[in-house]
């Protein structure tokens, strides 16, 4: 064989080992009308699955990411799934199933995962590895149907839509902070994003999003968004951009996190049925297909040093 030419593929090889290595961010978004959880690129918005998970689902409301898994909360049976978020199967659909009233909103910190619980007013903690309950009433008082969660500096952010308001309290020990941390130019408030020290609200009510003082509570821009929005209800953060779920407008909707200003209203809008939950990843955890590439690859680059210390 020309040594030459194998030299050659070798560095093809390698070189095309690289670009299929080579990870992309995701959006996760939860369907609670046809019982699914579709795929979408991050970037282009593109479709990569619109049904990565239909399995084992009720309602599915909020969904987080740990490490490599996915949890989700149905409304429908009141259990939380755990998910894998590389290929979508199933780990165990009733990861949680105790303690649970219509959850909603799921977060999770080291190694606990907090839901709350929308029927019963409480916030539960359970183990994230093990799913077993830690405090199924964690956070029992000040709450009013709380839906959406978020955790920032060791404090938890509680939506209430029931009585307009955004709680604060310690994710340690469950004490409250404050229970009206925001109490003002709310409507229905259903998800929350941190990012630096900014807190963002999706209004149902009125189909807007208010940007507050996260350490403050303090008005930023009640209306940060207020056109293209149809009760908006799961909020991301990634890149500098918020990504928006529209419940009936069945769209996701990409916006400036520090304008407000539009990159693209109808960002995903195809596979949607009450799009409610949204979680997007950093970047993806690469495909079998693209770790075997990727051996490839390394045993390709090693090949070329041995063949070139023949050549030399």
């Amino acid at each position: 064989m020309n040594i030459r030419l194998l030299l050659s593929c070798c560095a093809a090889s390698a070189a095309l080992c690289g670009i299929a290595g080579t990870a992309k961010a995701q959006i996760f978004v939860t369907n609670l009308v046809n019982n699914t959880i579709g795929e979408y690129n991050a970037t282009t918005g593109a479709t990569i699955n619109s049904s990565f998970i239909s399995s084992g689902l009720s309602e599915p409301g909020g969904i987080a990411l740990s490490g490599g898994n996915l949890f989700v909360t149905n409304l429908g049976n009141s259990t939380i799934g755990e998910y894998n978020a590389t290929t979508g199967a199933t780990i165990n659909s009733s990861f949680i199933s105790s303690g649970l009233n219509s959850p909603q909103g799921i977060a999770i910190s080291g190694g606990n995962l907090f839901v709350t619980n929308f029927l019963n007013s409480t916030i539960g903690e359970y183990n994230a590895t093990t799913g077993a309950t830690i405090n199924s009433s964690f956070i029992s008082s000040g709450l009013s149907f709380p839906q959406g969660i978020a955790l920032s500096g060791g404090n938890l952010f509680v939506a209430n839509p029931g009585n307009d308001t955004i709680g604060e309290y310690n994710a340690t020990t469950g004490a409250t902070i404050n229970s009206s941390f925001i109490s003002s130019g709310l409507d229905a408030p259903a998800g929350i994003a941190v990012s630096g020290g900014n807190l963002f609200v999706t209004n149902e009510g009125n189909d807007t999003i208010g940007e507050y003082n996260a350490t403050t509570g303090a008005t930023i821009n009640s209306s940060f968004r207020s056109t293209g929005l149809n009760a908006p209800a799961g909020i991301a953060i990634s890149g500098g951009n918020l990504f928006v779920a529209n419940e009936f407008g069945n769209t996701i909707g990409e916006y400036n996190a520090t304008t407000g200003a539009t990159i693209n209203s109808s960002f995903i809008s195809s596979g949607l049925n009450r799009p409610f939950g949204i979680v997007v990843t950093s970047a993806s955890v690469p495909e079998p297909a693209d770790t075997t590439l990727l051996l490839l690859g390394v045993t390709a680059m090693f090949g070329l040093k041995l063949l070139g210390r023949k050549l030399s």
